[in-house]
C-alpha cells in the first residue's frame, strides 16, 4: 500500500500526463469514542452516522433508501491519499455498516477525479510504523470481514493502497477512464494489503507480474477484459451504474446472499476438491436446520418472485 503528494505529482505528471492539485484539504477530526453503542445511519447523503461521534469528514458515511450504505473517501485535491486517521476511520466505517441491519450492500468510491491515489508519504512512518497489525483499524480486514457485498464505484486513479482497497471489494464498476497502478516496486515499498497475492488469482500470474514489476497503468478496459473489473461506464456513470447493481442483489433473499457471498469468498482460499466439500458441507447444515415454516416462508417467496415481471438485464 502507499503514495502520495510530491511521489504522486511527479509519478502522474510522468506516466499519465495528469498534475496533482498543491493545495491540500485539511478538515479537523473532533474527538469522541469508538466503544459507542451502534446507532443506524442518517437518511441524508454524505451525513456522518453519529454526530456525537468523530466527524469523519475524510471517509464520508452515507444511507440512502431502500438498503444501500455508501461509504466515499473524500480528500480529492490530495487524489484522496490516506492518512492513518482516514485509514482508522475507513475500517470503522466498514465495521459499522456490518453492524447496521438496515444496510444490505454497500458501495465504496472516492470523491473527484480519483479513488484513491495510496498512502500519503508525507505521514508514512506514523503508516507503516504505527499499530498496523491490529485489525479493528485495517480497512482491508474490515472490507474481508464486511459479511454484505461490496461494491467498488472507481473514478479515475486507484494507486497502490488504492488498488488494494478495490481487490477487497467484491464487485468492480470503473470509469472508462480509470486506471489502476501498483507503485510498491517502483519506490521501495513492501505491499501489505493483499495486491501480492490477490491480484495473480484473479488476472493470471504472468499479467500480474508485469502490472507489479513494471509499473505501469492496467486501464478499466484492459481489467474488464482480464476479469478484474465486471463493468466498465462512461465517466460520471460508475456509482450509478454501483447502485443498479446493489439494487438488483437487494430484491434477492438477503440470508442467501450473505451465506452465497462467504462460500464464493472462503472457497477462493481452497483448492478447488476441499472448496465443493465446503459447499457442501454449508449446503446439508443450511437445509438441516430448516424448519417446516422457513421451507413455507421459501416458497412464499419463490411464488412472489414468480408473480413480478423479470427485471432487465445487468
Amino acid at each position: 500500500m502507499f503514495r502520495e503528494n510530491k511521489h504522486a505529482a511527479s509519478y502522474l505528471s510522468t506516466e499519465t500526463g495528469c498534475s496533482l492539485p498543491t493545495t491540500k484539504q485539511w478538515h479537523t477530526n473532533q474527538g469522541s469514542s469508538s466503544s459507542l453503542p451502534h446507532r443506524p445511519f442518517l437518511a441524508q447523503n454524505s451525513i456522518p452516522l453519529d454526530r456525537n461521534r468523530r466527524k469523519m469528514d475524510l471517509i464520508q458515511v452515507s444511507k440512502e433508501t431502500g438498503g444501500i450504505g455508501i461509504i466515499t473517501i473524500n480528500r480529492p485535491k490530495s487524489l484522496n491519499s490516506l492518512t492513518r486517521a482516514m485509514m482508522v476511520d475507513l475500517a470503522r466505517a466498514f465495521k459499522e455498516m456490518d453492524a447496521d441491519e438496515s444496510v444490505q450492500v454497500v458501495i465504496f468510491t472516492g470523491a473527484g477525479k480519483s479513488f484513491c491515489s495510496g498512502v500519503d508519504l508525507t505521514a508514512a512512518e506514523s503508516v507503516f510504523k504505527g499499530d498496523v497489525k491490529d485489525p479493528e483499524t485495517d480497512p482491508v480486514v474490515q472490507m474481508e470481514r464486511l459479511r454484505k457485498p461490496i461494491i467498488g464505484a472507481i473514478n479515475g486513479f486507484a494507486i497502490t493502497a488504492g488498488f488494494e482497497l478495490a481487490l477487497a471489494c467484491d464487485i468492480l464498476i470503473a470509469s472508462r477512464g480509470a486506471k489502476f497502478i501498483d507503485t510498491h516496486a517502483r519506490f521501495g515499498i513492501f505491499p501489505s494489503w493483499g495486491l501480492s497475492q490477490k491480484l495473480s488469482r484473479i488476472i493470471g500470474a504472468n499479467k500480474a507480474r508485469e502490472v507489479s514489476l513494471t509499473s505501469m497503468p492496467l486501464t478499466a478496459d484492459v481489467a474488464e477484459k482480464l476479469g478484474f473489473v465486471n463493468h466498465v461506464v462512461e465517466e460520471g456513470e460508475a456509482l450509478k451504474k454501483a447502485k443498479a447493481i446493489a439494487e438488483a442483489i437487494i430484491k434477492n433473499e438477503q440470508g442467501m446472499v450473505l451465506r452465497i457471498k462467504s462460500v464464493i469468498n472462503d472457497g477462493l482460499k481452497l483448492d478447488l476438491g476441499h472448496a465443493l466439500t465446503l459447499e457442501k458441507e454449508r449446503a446439508h447444515a443450511y437445509y438441516s436446520g430448516m424448519t417446516k415454516e422457513q421451507f413455507k416462508k421459501m416458497q412464499e417467496f419463490i411464488a412472489g418472485r414468480g408473480s413480478k415481471k423479470p427485471s432487465s438485464k445487468l
